[in-house]
């Protein structure tokens, strides 16, 4: 059976090396190399760019962004199992990709990239949130990646995207939204992963801004979001009291009514206000 790049079919790399998923490290794979090649391309030329990938399993994506010309890959692998595959695929493109066997929470990922860097990955469910966080609140802004085109669960890829007054509003949104541009660009069924999940999936393309979309005091943003929507059914005033005695003329000054929820509060707003309360 032809392949787009002459490789295997990654269902006969499975039986090969004998890759079952594993459900404690997140893994569903996607066989389908016209739809990996398809989310490579949502991230853009990759012709001039390094590629950071987390989580390629037997290499479905990896290939994807190959054959899509793609400068270079760094695919970060935490289960051994899929190194093998990984390594054939490595001696079809020389030069081109280097997959590193290894926890991608602990590596130093710019000690093997050259920048310009754009990260492409099919996350592991279990570590996807957490590894977009750390890459959106780096200490130095902007970071070492151009963009970040990620698949999550459908319901986490409209957590990141949702505007105010939306079911799915939060602080995920504010803090993708204030640093980048992010829009939903692909959506796929469980049907398309092996083994199928028990949700749907899309995929999320965010392009970092130069800067902040909004001056805002980060420290102080970070937790009037996390007391605002911890609590998010209560008025402002009322979980947002921690501040202090004068949080609810601080809101009023911000233009924020007191009486509002934290869903119902633009990121302009809250940029707004974490400025006043840091002036105090």
């Amino acid at each position: 059976m032809a392949t787009i790049d002459g490789l295997p079919p990654l269902r006969e790399v499975i039986n090969t090396h004998d890759l079952v998923a594993k459900k404690q490290l997140g893994q569903n794979f996607l066989l389908d190399l016209n739809l990996t090649a398809k989310i490579a391309r949502c991230a853009g030329d990759l012709s001039a760019c390094d590629v950071l990938e987390i989580g390629p399993g037997p290499g479905g994506l990896t290939r994807g962004l190959l054959v899509e010309g793609a400068r270079r890959v760094l695919a970060i692998e935490k289960d051994p199992r899929c190194m093998p595959a990984l390594d054939e695929i490595a001696a079809a493109y020389p030069g081109r990709l280097q997959a590193l066997n290894a926890d991608a929470l602990e590596v130093d990922v710019m000690a093997h990239l050259t920048p310009p860097v754009r990260v492409v990955a099919n996350l592991p469910y279990n570590v996807g949130t957490e590894l977009l966080i750390r890459w959106l609140t780096p200490q130095i802004w902007p970071p070492f990646w151009q963009s970040l085109t990620l698949m999550f669960q459908k319901e986490v890829a409209e957590r990141i995207v949702a505007k105010p007054r939306s079911d799915h509003y939060g602080r995920l949104a504010l803090l993708a939204q204030w640093r980048c541009d992010a829009k939903i660009v692909m959506h796929l069924p469980p049907e398309a992963f092996t083994p199928a999940p028990k949700v749907h999936s899309a995929v999320v393309h965010l392009t970092r801004l130069p800067a902040p979309r909004f001056p805002a005091d980060e420290a102080i943003l970070q937790r009037l979001t996390a007391m605002g929507f911890n609590q998010r059914r209560k008025m402002l005033r009322s979980s947002l009291k921690g501040i202090g005695p004068q949080i609810e003329a601080q809101l009023l000054e911000a233009g924020i009514p007191p009486t509002a929820r934290a869903e119902e509060i633009s990121l302009e707003k809250f940029c707004a206000l974490s400025l006043i309360v840091a002036r105090g």
